[in-house]
């Protein structure tokens, strides 16, 4: 009896010893688990990197579109969530002109009589210019509901553009663009499927007729505008086409872009 008492009494103080060292690194793992985060809040474990990287991503969009004059501009979210998924995979590749910041994005799912060009400016956060912009004539009426990469076809094509240079043509100072997703729009150069002004993307011919004139597949915009367009998308901007038809792309990668957010930042 007497041993098995003096063996308890002589355990004991290892054992209120052991949960002591056991409180103290539980309590210093909780007061400086915060100290440890990298930049941004995002935890160190690859799940939760993850999903914070994405929470991130989703509210600096969502900031961007409601304090941009995007919202309310006839842009959808999701359509402008998208094109900057696309942005940012296309700066990683270093495509883009990082002295620039300009995205545009046409979405050929709205009607013709529809104000559906955006320019924005990523670094200001900031709505340049809302325009009529025509599409193919054998893409459809006053909508868009077919798309090729195929020459003569007078059809319009979806994807992701890279602006190249400026030159003078039949339609006056017209900008080439160069298609990105092969298959889709990569003929776009060989079709010169361009930016040009044209008379019949105007208010005027709408009233007359209830839709834009149309295009030879060139996303055509107002005569009175195009100079002011061109200007600001020239030299290696991103430009997205979107329609009602899916299609594959390389440059719409979450994780690319999600892991590069911080590198908009500090480009811009």
């Amino acid at each position: 009896m007497k041993n098995h008492m003096f063996k308890f009494k002589f355990s004991l103080p290892i054992v209120l010893l052991l949960l002591s060292v056991l409180f103290i690194n539980v309590s210093w793992k909780t007061n400086n688990h915060d100290k440890n985060l990298p930049e941004m809040g995002f935890t160190d474990t690859m799940a939760n990197t993850k999903i914070s990287k994405a929470i991130a991503f989703d509210n600096y969009i969502n900031d961007f579109y409601t304090e941009s004059g995007l919202q309310g501009s006839g842009l959808s979210l999701p359509l402008f969530h998208k094109s900057l998924v696309g942005y940012l995979n296309l700066k990683r590749q270093k495509i883009l002109n990082n002295q620039k910041n300009i995205l545009s994005i046409i979405d050929f799912t709205k009607k013709s009589t529809e104000k559906r060009l955006w320019i924005i400016d990523v670094k200001k956060q900031k709505l340049l210019l809302n325009s009529l912009v025509a599409h193919g004539q054998g893409s459809g009426e006053n909508l868009a509901t077919q798309f090729s990469n195929t020459a003569e076809s007078h059809q319009s094509s979806l994807g992701f553009y890279v602006t190249q240079s400026i030159y003078f043509g039949k339609h006056g100072k017209s900008l080439v663009l160069d298609g990105l997703d092969k298959g889709i729009n990569s003929l776009a150069k060989s079709r010169s499927i361009v930016i040009h002004g044209a008379e019949y993307v105007s208010e005027e011919f709408i009233k007359q007729h209830g839709r834009l004139g149309r295009s030879h597949g060139c996303p055509a915009v107002p005569e009175v505008l195009k100079t002011k367009i061109i200007d600001l998308i020239k030299d290696k901007t991103m430009l997205y086409i979107n329609g009602n038809s899916t299609h594959p792309s390389k440059h719409l990668n979450l994780n690319i872009a999600h892991n590069n957010l911080q590198s908009l930042f500090k480009t811009i």
